[in-house]
């Protein structure tokens, strides 16, 4: 073991664990502590024996257990047990030390840390994280920001334990100052969101509405995942449906349908409504996770409220379609998230590289695919492009795949099947390539209840106008 370790770990929990393994394995001794000391000796006795792991038990052993400048990787729970861990390592650290926050923290809580940190002399980094259990140990997509003199410190350490994309680029590049990286994680995670809704929406029509069993569904979603939807989710989708317990029954037909969700699909919804972007459907997939929670609510529901007369038919044809229009509406969700990612840049001044971002999510995150490589591709083409669904490739998908969505959402609206990420992706679709909306009557309704005048089409913009009604 060497003398000093080459970073701290606080925080020993399954992230926390898998990540100081990465790390040790990578070649780098970590030294590691938990506010519960038992856990950092079952973790030693389990893991740690043989390996360059060093426990310590107080955060100025740990600190002394370290090469300058230290480096402290924070994997606690986002929220006030953050500021706690900041309150009691700063007294303990020296200028130049930096500490690392690498759970799902908001990023405007990273931007207030960020300046108090570097006021005390020190330097901050909020990093994203994404991959799960697995891919801390084996490999996340990490997305840092924060104070850019740390970026050439904590730089050899991440690029060599995050997830590599097929051409072998590391899934880690800096994303920006303050709380830059954190915003793009959270994106991230909204995105993820859109897809795995729009995924269990095609799975409902399979099941409700042309009546397939999971061996079908799961033929269905292989052959998908040999298509441009080539993707981990859809990829594990299809290794659900086949999955069955030791009594030959299927795992996922016993499962409640009332969905979890930690609060990241939300902060991407609300950071979008603070920036005034529209993202109707990551906002229908949080929200459909929120309907799935009225468990009671629906059952009783369902014995009131009518719905139209069971169909459960098909053809491969639908299949098809239903195919078609999951791209479509992936191409849509994805284009609303980068549209969020200009925006904030925009506010906030951050120099966000779209194209860069794209390719850091190829490997060891959750919504990983070769899509990806599709939209860094949009960028390297044009690094200025304001909305992915007008590149060449994907307009040209849509344009093609349009009628297939439209046909999906309609037979699902037939059948009572329940769409809204698909129809809120159509519904976005046709709103954002039509010319002129029905908004000229909302101004002028507000210009009569509110005298908040409107804009006039044979006028410059900019030149606005109140009539007496």
């Amino acid at each position: 073991m060497k003398e000093l370790s080459d970073i701290g770990l606080i925080g020993l929990g399954v992230m926390g664990r898998s990540l100081a393994l990465n790390m040790e394995s990578k070649g780098f001794q970590v030294s590691v502590y938990n506010y519960i000391p038992e856990v950092t000796t079952a973790f030693m006795k389990e893991c740690g024996e043989g390996k360059n792991i060093c426990d310590t038990y107080s955060y100025a052993s740990l600190t002394a257990s370290l090469k300058v400048p230290r480096k402290l990787f924070l994997m606690v729970t986002a929220g006030a047990a953050v500021d706690q861990v900041l309150d009691e390592l700063l007294p303990v650290l020296h200028k130049g030390d930096i500490i690392i926050d690498g759970g799902n923290s908001h990023y405007q809580d990273t931007a207030r840390r960020a300046k108090r940190v570097e006021e005390a002399g020190l330097l901050y980094v909020g990093t994203g994280v994404s991959g799960g259990e697995e891919g801390a140990l084996k490999g996340p997509a990490m997305m840092p920001g924060g104070s850019p003199a740390a970026w050439p410190e904590v730089k050899p350490i991440f690029q060599e334990i995050s997830a590599k994309a097929p051409d072998g680029t590391p899934c880690c590049d800096w994303i920006g100052p303050d709380g830059s990286g954190h915003f793009v994680k959270m994106v991230h995670n909204g995105i993820e969101y859109g897809d795995i809704q729009l995924i269990c929406e095609c799975y409902q029509i399979m099941r409700d509405g042309l009546g397939l069993g999971n061996d079908e569904m799961h033929d269905i979603f292989a052959d998908w995942n040999r298509t441009e939807l080539d993707s981990y989710l859809i990829g594990i989708t299809a290794d659900i449906l086949s999955k069955k317990d030791d009594d030959g029954r299927y795992i996922l037909d016993l499962i409640l349908d009332t969905a979890g969700q930690k609060g990241t699909g939300k902060w991407t919804v609300e950071a979008a409504l603070d920036l005034g972007v529209p993202l109707p459907m990551i906002g229908e997939a949080v929200f459909a996770r929120c309907i799935s929670a009225l468990r009671e609510e629906r059952v009783t529901a369902a014995q009131i409220l009518s719905g139209p007369s069971a169909d459960s038919s098909g053809t491969q044809e639908f299949t098809t379609q239903l195919r078609e229009a999951l791209l479509a509406a992936k191409i849509i969700s994805y284009a609303q998230g980068f549209c969020l990612l200009h925006s904030a840049a925009t506010e906030y001044g951050w120099p966000l590289d779209y194209g860069r971002i794209a390719g850091l999510w190829r490997g060891g995150c959750i919504i990983r695919s070769v899509f990806l490589d599709r939209i860094k591709e949009a960028y390297d083409r044009n690094p200025k492009l304001d909305n992915i669904m007008l590149d060449k490739y994907f307009s040209a998908i849509l344009n093609s795949a349009q009628g297939s969505l439209r046909a999906v959402v309609c037979e699902a609206a037939r059948r009572g099947i329940p769409v809204p990420a698909l129809s809120s992706a159509l519904s976005y679709y046709d709103s954002f390539r039509c010319q002129r909306l029905g908004a000229n009557l909302l101004q002028a309704q507000r210009d009569l209840f509110g005298a908040h005048t409107y804009e006039r089409i044979d006028r410059p913009r900019g030149e606005f106008f109140h009539s007496i009604w």
